[in-house]
Formats: C-alpha cells, structure tokens, sequence
C-alpha cells in the first residue's frame, strides 16, 4: 500500500462527525492512509460540520474522510460539504463511510461526497480512490 512517487503526499483528514462515539473504523483508516504514505489528521469524536470544515481550512488538507454510524449521514456529510463551500473551499475530495444504505448513496453524491464506502470494502479500494480523486482535483 505504497503512495505513488510521482505525486505529492496527500494530507487527508479522517474525521468523526456528530455523536457518534464508534471510532474504530475511523483509526482503522487513519492507519491505512498513514501506510498509504499520506499525511493524517484525525478529528476526535464528535465534531460538528464547522470544526471539520475549519480543520479542513488551517490544515490545507487534499481530503476529507468521513466516518458516522448513527444514521445522521443524510444531514451531517452534506453540511460538511456546505460548510466547505461557505469557506470558498472546492478543491477537497470529500468520502464517506460507515453503515450507509445504498439508496442514500446518490443522494449523498449529488450533495458533494464523492463515493461512500461501507462495512467490508477492501482498504485498497478506498487509497485507490482517495489517490484518484486528488489527482484529478489537482489538476483543476
């Protein structure tokens, strides 16, 4: 799970929204994308749209890794989007996870995350896509 040398690190931001205290996955990433050769800043439990769109601003970051499991997705992960977008902030690939029906996936897309990825997808799968969507923006 090497980063590509071709490109510089990627600085994400993993970050846990609302009151949702399941941090698990959350670590399990932060983990993955620190082997993945990226630079990870975590959010600690609990933070609201507008701290992680400030973290997002003071830490420059080149993505936004969300994590929920309390069914608050349709609501917080389009807020944190918002909250970017209030921050003339477009240049940010935003993912989500966590238990996340398929039928609120395009929804969810349509708002600005860029994929969601649930229980049981392959960790490379989601590098692959955090490297992709970064490039692309990048090159805006």
């Amino acid at each position: 799970m090497k980063q590509k040398t071709t490109m510089r690190k990627i600085k994400i931001l993993v970050a846990k929204l609302g009151l949702d205290g399941h941090d698990r996955g959350a670590l399990i990433l932060c983990k993955t994308f620190r082997d993945a050769g990226m630079e990870v800043i975590y959010s600690g439990l609990f933070a609201t749209p507008k701290q992680i769109a400030q973290i997002a601003e003071d830490e420059d970051v080149d993505a936004i890794a969300l994590s929920l499991l309390n069914g608050a997705h349709n609501t917080l992960f389009p807020k944190v989007v918002k909250c970017l977008i209030d921050k003339n902030i477009n240049d940010v690939l935003v993912v989500g996870g966590g238990v996340i029906p398929a039928e609120d996936k395009k929804n969810l897309q349509k708002a600005g995350i860029s994929n969601i990825f649930g229980p049981g997808t392959k960790l490379q799968t989601i590098i692959d896509h955090v490297h992709e969507g970064v490039s692309k923006l990048r090159k805006i």
